[in-house]
């Protein structure tokens, strides 16, 4: 008499019970209230260089979830700029949150990557020092290959920075936009239909933390 052995479905259907288990157990973040303070810091990218200020995505974020969101973007920024003026929009605004939007210029500058590094986890530092929450957004590589084949991506070392400092990544939306001529009014800048799009993947991306509702 010939028996089966069931071990295989057995290991599949342990390891579909863990995997379920462990989605079941993330826990997201406390919602952000409407009405609560955020900052975006970021360079041109974050200010809007070419549309409207109120056609920037952290207006249109504002609008999707009742946050004031202050637009700290300053074209040409780099990590190591924002870092400078971050103290004081801190003291100002208080947020609750703050979305870090930085590195593009710092790749455009050829600017030591580890230098970028350690201003961003100064900058994350400061933020958490205040009592605000940060969130950060990956920007993409620049690349000739990447533009003509319209797919740009973010170097590795914006998800290595969020593991290490147990931070939120947006690693997709502004590389996905800058990926598409249509979303953008010039090569490196979105157009008005661009920040429509990545208001709507942060608001996504937020939801999913568990901040925005």
């Amino acid at each position: 008499m010939v028996t089966r052995s069931h071990s295989p479905r057995i290991f599949l259907l342990f390891i579909a019970a863990l995997a379920l288990l462990a989605a079941c157990s993330e826990v997201k973040e406390d919602a952000i209230p409407a009405g609560s303070r955020v900052l975006a810091l970021g360079d041109s990218l974050t200010e809007g260089l070419g549309v409207k200020r109120e056609e920037a995505w952290p207006a249109l974020l504002a609008g999707k979830t009742g946050w004031e969101v202050s637009n700290g973007g300053v074209s040409g920024d780099t990590s190591e700029a924002a870092l400078k003026r971050l103290p004081a929009l801190l003291e100002q605004h208080e947020p609750a949150l703050v979305l870090v939007a930085l590195g593009g210029n710092d790749m455009l500058r050829r600017i030591p990557q580890q230098d970028t590094i350690a201003n961003l986890e100064k900058i994350l530092a400061l933020i958490r020092a205040q009592g605000a929450k940060p969130v950060l957004l990956a920007t993409p590589q620049p690349s000739l290959a990447g533009a003509v084949f319209q797919n740009l991506s973010p170097p590795g070392f914006y998800r290595e920075l969020a593991v290490a400092q147990q931070v939120p990544l947006i690693e997709d939306a502004i590389p996905d936009v800058l990926s598409d001529p249509q979303l953008k009014a010039d090569q490196v800048h979105p157009n008005a239909a661009g920040h429509a799009l990545l208001a709507e993947t942060i608001f996504g991306e937020l939801a999913a933390i568990g901040y925005a509702r």
